[in-house]
C-alpha cells in the first residue's frame, strides 16, 4: 500500500489538464480553509470552490468498491472511516462558505472538468 501515490494520480493530472484547456486556473494540494486540516486535490480560491478525486477502493465508491476478503474487519473499518472524514470535510467547508465537489476515479475527466467548471462560473 506504500507505493500507492497519494497525490498526483493519473485521474487527478488528466482533470487538471482539462480544467487547464478549459481556461480555469487553480492551486494544488492546498488547504481552502487554514483552520481544516484537511488538503483539497484543486482549489479554486475566488469561487470558494475545493475539489476532492476519490479513490473507488479508498473512499468506498458505491459502484466500484470491493471488500477484500482478508483482514475484512480492519478493512472495511478504514474505509467507513475515511468515509465519515469525508463527510465531515464536506460539512466544515460548507460551514466556511465552500463548496466540496467529489469526483470518483472512474469519471471521464473531460465530463468532470465541465461539472467542476459550471460549479466555478455559478460561484464567481
Amino acid at each position: 500500500m506504500s507505493r500507492q501515490r497519494a497525490r498526483d494520480t493519473g485521474i487527478e493530472v488528466a482533470l487538471r489538464k482539462a480544467l487547464h484547456v478549459l481556461g480555469l486556473r487553480y492551486r494544488v494540494h492546498q488547504r481552502p480553509v487554514r483552520t481544516v486540516r484537511r488538503e483539497a486535490d484543486v482549489v479554486f480560491s475566488r469561487a470558494r470552490v475545493a475539489v476532492f478525486v476519490d479513490g473507488c477502493f479508498w473512499h468506498g465508491c458505491a459502484e466500484h468498491a470491493t471488500w477484500p476478503k482478508r483482514n475484512a474487519a480492519f478493512w472495511r473499518d478504514k474505509i467507513e472511516t475515511n468515509q465519515r472524514r469525508d463527510r465531515d470535510t464536506d460539512a466544515r467547508l460548507t460551514e466556511a462558505g465552500w463548496l466540496a465537489l467529489r469526483v470518483w476515479e472512474h469519471e471521464d475527466p473531460v465530463a468532470a472538468a465541465e461539472r467542476v467548471r459550471a460549479e466555478v462560473l455559478a460561484r464567481r
